[in-house]
């Protein structure tokens, strides 16, 4: 052997040699990792926290969970458990090697199936430490955690933990707290139907909640009871007298802690979406919302909602950072103690007249300026088979309007013959790509015949104060597990639809609805700062809306009933919804600074008459439009305002010249 192939040999001896010390040293770090995280379960277990947008801690993923030892468990609940989930638990070291090799073959053999094979403690080990993700990397790493919590801890004290912690149902963890929400009265006088109706909820807990699905829970039952009997924890007459037993389950309990209730809960789910009903402890998960924020919202729905008689009238409020998505705040009722369904996230609702503006941006997009004039209004053609046609709210409305004065008079006719001459197409991708999906291809589009939640909408409005970008609504930054390790990493995403000079021309217009429109009474309640905002209302008064912005915060409030009925007589939006959005946005404004909106450049600045929205002259009340490339700028002289001796002349030079330009026309033509 030469000098050289000995020196190779060599170095290829160091580097395997260094790659395996390497290997191995990494190996022992995180056995040793997960033996120091088993042997903290020795200690007590910690909870999910979840945190404020500054990061303290706000609440935790269970604020209801009662652990109890197991002596207070009784013997018929364990049992169950044993039986259903484990019965080998006794005698396997972790992972039961007989249950995983039939789930192993039975998912090779059977396309489609997907057979566990967990045993309690791998279950122990999922939810104190993992992720509910199915992959193989999880479960090998689940059955050594198994392992090392059988070797830490005795049998008694891992069916302890697991039995406090076990995800059951509806928000529920563990057998005391389900045990006193279903039946009224502690785990320790449970009878034996009442055990293997809630041990049979472990397999899954959405599909047989017994508030939800009971029947279903019930049959589940008596699969745990005949095999209790099959293990030889109970006998043949036991069970039939179990499945024999009347099970008086008790009404879902209302909510004892009001406060941010809505909230809290939707991001309990949010986080079981991702991971699952496991809860580990010790895991922190970053939130957007801002408590200060929170509190006000719910104030200014309470007041509001105050004003008006009815107990049963409901409504919602959602708050976001236009800039990046983030919810700061969301109130999904009157009262959580009361009705737990979360409206802002979860009512799908008409938005009536909110949802033109949708309109009106994409028919900016299109060609359109903002002082472009719809005309012929009194005769909108009929369209569809049933040959609709749009009715204002007030009877006298003008024949030929702007498009910023239909959009501050919310005029239906306007809106519709707008659709009518840019297609619906435009309108409902420009939907789409604010996240307000399946929009009915229908001529009443315009006028908000779709359904959307308040989330939705309030996100889409978003586009405006921030520049043309759409974002994703957002209530959880990242996940954070024990170790410091994200577990989850949730950006801010953002996404061009409409481009800034027309994103700012709709806050130039949605300004003037705040500060002449239908939503003037904005400026009364106190809001005396930069915004822009729409009015919504419903066909028989059934939903009241507002949505707007300022620079900081963008807000959509709701009020109506849960099964839709008229709210009242003449209940406009800009009386029921527009209050609370006032409200909220003046206690906002302390905490989350409004600034002016920013012109983004690429406009031209024009001055004009606000009343007939062309060149102003002496006696003008004066306003600036903005004018994107393309756009045409009026050349005409206001014709109601007076002017000086030299603009009067010039109209009326300016007016021979149009009829005579008509009159030749017409004889061409002719």
């Amino acid at each position: 052997m030469t000098f050289w192939s000995r020196r190779v040999r060599d170095r290829v001896a160091v580097a395997i040699f260094v790659v395996l010390a390497i290997a191995s040293a990494v190996c022992v770090m995180w056995v040793m990792r997960q033996g120091y995280a088993v042997y903290r379960l020795t200690r007590g277990v910690g909870d999910t926290w979840f945190l404020a947008a500054n990061g303290q801690r706000w609440f935790r993923m269970d604020e209801h969970r009662q652990d109890v030892p197991l002596a207070d468990i009784p013997a018929d609940l364990q049992h169950a458990f044993i039986a259903i989930e484990d019965h080998r638990f006794y005698s396997h070291v972790g992972i039961d090697p007989i249950a995983l090799g039939r789930a192993v073959f039975r998912n090779v053999s059977e396309p489609g199936t997907q057979e566990g094979g967990s045993t309690l403690t791998q279950q122990l080990a999922r939810t104190l430490f993992l992720s509910n993700r199915k992959t193989y990397g999880r479960k090998l790493h689940e059955a050594v955690l198994a392992v090392m919590i059988d070797a830490q801890l005795s049998k008694d004290q891992v069916l302890e933990l697991y039995l406090n912690r076990i995800y059951l149902s509806a928000g529920v963890y563990g057998v005391e707290t389900m045990s006193r929400h279903l039946f009224g009265r502690p785990a320790k006088q449970l009878t034996l139907a009442e055990s293997a109706l809630i041990a049979g909820l472990a397999r899954a807990p959405a599909a047989l909640s017994p508030w939800n699905h009971l029947d279903d829970a019930v049959a589940r039952s008596h699969v745990v009871l005949g095999r209790m009997r099959d293990e030889g924890f109970i006998t043949a007459e036991q069970e039939q007298a179990a499945r024999r037993a009347r099970l008086r389950v008790r009404p879902y309990p209302s909510a004892e802690i009001a406060q941010a209730g809505y909230a809290k809960d939707y991001l309990r789910q949010l986080f079981r979406d991702q991971f699952g009903g496991d809860h580990p402890p010790e895991w922190e998960v970053r939130t957007t919302f801002v408590p200060d924020l929170q509190e006000m919202a719910e104030r200014s729905v309470s007041d509001g909602l105050r004003r008006f008689a009815d107990p049963d009238l409901q409504a919602a409020l959602v708050a976001i950072d236009p800039r990046t998505g983030d919810i700061l705040a969301m109130v999904g009722g009157r009262d959580f103690r009361q009705s737990q369904f979360n409206r802002a996230s979860r009512s799908r609702r008409q938005p009536g007249s909110a949802f033109k503006p949708l309109l009106y941006a994409a028919a900016l997009e299109h060609g359109f300026s903002p002082v472009s004039v719809l005309s012929d209004l009194g005769h909108v053609p009929p369209q569809g088979p049933d040959e609709w046609s749009p009715r204002n709210a007030e009877a006298d409305a003008p024949d030929q309007l702007t498009l910023r004065a239909a959009l501050l008079e919310s005029d239906n006719r306007a809106a519709t013959m707008l659709q009518q001459r840019i297609g619906s197409g435009p309108v409902l991708r420009l939907a789409s790509d604010l996240g307000l999906r399946d929009m009915p291809d229908v001529p009443s589009l315009s006028l908000g015949t779709g359904l959307v939640t308040p989330l939705d909408l309030t996100a889409a409005f978003s586009v405006f104060p921030n520049g043309g970008l759409a974002v994703q609504p957002r209530g959880i930054i990242g996940v954070v597990d024990a170790d410091g390790t994200a577990v989850l990493q949730n950006a801010a995403r953002s996404e061009r639809v409409i481009s800034p000079q027309t994103a700012f021309q709709m806050v130039s217009m949605l300004g003037d609805v705040i500060d002449r429109g239908t939503g003037a009474a904005a400026r009364t309640l106190g809001v005396r700062f930069a915004v822009g905002g729409k009015t919504g209302t419903t066909n028989e008064f059934k939903d009241a809306w507002f949505v707007g912005f300022s620079s900081a915060v963008v807000a959509g409030v709701w009020v109506g009933f849960d099964q839709p009925k008229p709210i009242g007589r003449e209940a406009y939006g800009a009386r029921y919804a527009l209050p609370i959005w006032s409200d909220f946005m003046r206690r906002a404004a302390r905490l989350r600074v409004p600034h002016e909106f920013g012109d983004p450049g690429g406009l031209r600045e024009e001055p004009l008459c606000r009343i007939s929205y062309l060149k102003p002259v002496e006696g003008c009340p004066v306003y600036n439009e903005y004018f994107k490339d393309g756009d045409d700028v009026p050349s005409r002289l206001c014709p109601i305002h007076q002017g000086s001796v030299k603009q009067r002349v010039q109209r009326a030079v300016e007016g021979f010249l149009s009829g005579l330009g008509k009159r030749i026309l017409r004889g061409i033509f002719k």
